[in-house]
């Protein structure tokens, strides 16, 4: 079976778009979200109507710590996130907030684990940065492989017959051998945010019958900017997001159009004290 695993699309369209797109292209028989659908990104209606859609036709798709205080529940984030939080509810309707309180926190398939965060306490939203990291997510299950997001950055790890886990290195747009003497866990990158510092939406493929992994980063053309790269960069900031992704994000050409739709959000004193 061929998966494509999604993550982290925080209310990015443009993204989600484009990288549907790219999944449909290369012929996948089941999809995977594996949370946060939204958050931070000028989309969430439109992002958690399409996931409901893709849940409808038999796509896998798993709760994140976003959706999860979208629906209702306290968690701690920093203040800049818990601002969007608050942007983003004031714009999803019933039916939104019922979707994503109904996600799993895990699913599993085909050998497969699918997870937001860190497989040992899913609820404890914790990052797997590396492969100390990812220790507990191995001795917490017994599948082949573990994928998950919340990073927003790729990594690969496996655990071998004795125990001992390592990270390993791996070229994207490559397939990876997921050697049967070792488990693995897989971080895959955000569709809507990526904070490795690469200008693409980032997506996996896995497929089961042959044991392969391979990340796929991609370019897209969204719709050009209404507005230049100092009123985005006020925006941006205005919007809440993070301090030190806001220049790299307002960079990318798949996210410029989206800080540009997000004005639309925001009062024209936004745009006034951005000197244009």
């Amino acid at each position: 079976m061929r998966i494509a695993v999604l993550t982290d699309i925080h209310a990015n369209r443009e993204a989600f778009e484009a990288v549907l797109a790219d999944v449909a292209a290369h012929g996948v028989d089941r999809i995977a979200l594996l949370g946060d659908i939204v958050g931070y990104g000028p989309d969430p209606g439109w992002c958690c109507d399409q996931a409901a859609a893709l849940v409808a036709g038999g796509a896998i798709c798993v709760r994140g710590n976003h959706d999860n205080a979208a629906a209702g529940a306290a968690e701690a984030m920093s203040t800049l996130a818990r601002k969007a939080l608050d942007w983003t509810r004031d714009r999803l309707g019933d039916g939104h907030v019922d979707f994503l309180a109904s996600l799993p926190l895990t699913a599993e398939a085909e050998g497969v684990l699918f997870v937001h965060a860190s497989a040992s306490h899913p609820e404890d939203w914790s990052y797997v940065t590396s492969d100390t990291k990812a220790i507990p997510s191995f001795r917490a299950t017994t599948a082949r492989l573990i994928l998950c997001g919340h990073v927003h950055v790729p990594l690969l790890a496996s655990c071998d017959l004795g125990g001992m886990v390592r990270e390993q290195a791996f070229r994207s747009s490559l397939p990876i051998p997921l050697l049967p003497s070792r488990r693995w866990l897989a971080v895959v990158g955000s569709v809507g945010q990526p904070r490795d510092g690469v200008a693409q939406a980032g997506w996996a493929l896995v497929d089961t019958a042959r044991a392969e992994l391979t990340f796929r980063p991609m370019m897209f053309k969204p719709p050009p900017p209404r507005f230049g790269r100092r009123a985005c960069r006020k925006i941006w900031q205005c919007a809440c997001f993070r301090e030190s992704e806001r220049c790299s994000y307002v960079r990318m050409r798949g996210f410029r159009s989206t800080a540009s739709r997000l004005a639309k959000s925001f009062t024209p004193g936004v745009l006034r004290r951005s000197g244009r």
